[in-house]
């Protein structure tokens, strides 16, 4: 789909705190190339170098181009499989871990990964194979997990702390979960374990909540997540809460609940709260709203005790994945910039089904520059399939390899995607 027909769909746009307005860009239009299936700018390719992996998540590429991908279930008896890439293509040569899960980083001679509940990590050695797979260190345990936005999302900084998100389970807080017309709980008993991230020693053993520093608090589900190095800050993209019009009919149109509330991108420092399940951003009239369950009517708006959001983009396309770029292989405009997988939506009915792309964000001088646009699309399928939702790949991790390729998982048919420039 190109981007012009997104438009009429989605009505995107995005906002930083100082009220620069962005929307989509229209200057890049993508060709259709053989490219896997996919379309991209000019100049760039797309391969798919793996498939039938499993449910792919998140993933890490070490300097010597190998591929850790951590599956969300445990396939063969196997958590994560190590890929070796060769002639275009990329071969499960090893296999280990016997947890599913989502998080996987490299950092510091060591990969770390994690279950629904715990993070572990696995010395390597100077071929960046781990040294004794059966034998990980758990770092952090016990971690809540009530089978709604589960995944423990992970990244570390460079000063020796994990960054961990625990996703509420809930949509909204309610008395009753997803109730027509239940209100909130007052004062969500939920946000004293999960709805934030927390911070934890990289190097400290069966870490638990008392341990770590509830570093942020009010993020409903965060599953791509990112470090900027230029910066010097976490960066994370929160899904938004679901059922606007469902729940409270009297204030919200299907329309406006097909595109609302945004998919946020929040820049993050240590106290801040992001308002759920308080407050929704809403993208269109870029302001923080308050939320039916605690009072809001579609109009309320909430003062400036929560953080804005950095980027804010249309609602339900859910983001899994995120990457500031640091390579030198793609063209200057990308450089510091942001990559967002959005995994795609379900809950857009009657209108139709969206995402299911990545999308890239300029930055200049460590804010959003300019306008949004869709990098990556085809993903799933034909566009009766992306409209019905019936995807058949999915973006979820993203990761850069040593000469700066961009790599992308699919959590529903397992492939790699490798997509390069000029070459």
């Amino acid at each position: 789909m190109k981007i012009n027909s997104l438009l009429s769909i989605v009505l995107p746009f995005a906002v930083i705190p100082a009220l620069i307005l962005t929307k989509p860009s229209k200057s890049t239009q993508p060709v259709v190339a053989d490219n896997a299936g996919l379309t991209v700018p000019p100049g760039f390719s797309a391969n798919m170098i793996a498939s039938n992996l499993g449910i792919a998540r998140h993933i890490a590429v070490t300097p010597n181009n190998d591929i850790y991908v951590k599956l969300n279930h445990v396939k063969d008896g196997k958590g994560i499989l190590l890929l070796h890439q060769s002639d275009g293509k990329a071969e499960v040569v090893g296999g280990f871990g016997n947890y599913g899960g989502t998080g996987m980083y490299i950092k510091d001679g060591y990969l770390y990964a994690s279950s629904d509940e715990d993070v572990y990590r696995y010395k390597l050695n100077d071929k960046y194979e781990v040294i004794d797979p059966n034998s990980p260190e758990k770092i952090v345990a016990d971690l809540l997990n009530r089978r709604e936005h589960e995944s423990k999302s992970i990244v570390l900084d460079n000063d020796g702390n994990v960054y961990v998100n625990v996703g509420a389970y809930s949509n909204s807080c309610q008395v009753n979960d997803r109730e027509k017309g239940s209100m909130g709980r007052p004062g969500c008993p939920i946000l004293d374990s999960a709805g934030g991230i927390w911070q934890f020693k990289a190097d400290k053993l069966n870490q638990h909540y008392g341990d770590g520093v509830h570093y942020t608090k009010g993020l409903r589900n965060v599953v791509g997540l990112d470090w900027n190095q230029q910066l010097n800050q976490l960066f994370v993209m929160q899904h938004g809460r679901d059922q606007l019009h469902d729940l409270f009919p009297q204030y919200y149109s299907v329309h406006k609940s097909a595109i609302e509330p945004a998919e946020c991108l929040y820049a993050l420092k240590e106290g801040v709260n992001a308002g759920w399940p308080f407050i929704y951003y809403d993208q269109e009239l870029h302001k923080k709203m308050v939320a039916p369950e605690y009072g809001g009517d579609g109009v309320k708006t909430v003062d400036d005790k929560y953080i804005d959001p950095t980027v804010a983009f249309p609602g339900h396309l859910a983001p899994d994945g995120l990457l500031f770029y640091t390579g030198n292989q793609f063209p200057e405009k990308y450089k510091n910039g942001a990559f967002i997988a959005f995994h795609g939506s379900w809950n857009r009915a009657p209108e139709p089904q969206a995402g299911y792309f990545v999308v890239f964000q300029p930055f200049k001088d460590g804010k959003p520059y300019g306008d949004w646009e869709v990098f990556a699309d085809g993903f799933a399928g034909t566009a009766e399939q992306k409209a019905s939702g019936r995807a058949e790949h999915r973006p979820c991790g993203l990761a850069q390899g040593p000469d700066g390729s961009l790599y992308v998982s699919d959590d529903t048919n397992g492939a790699i995607y490798k997509i390069t420039y000029g070459k």
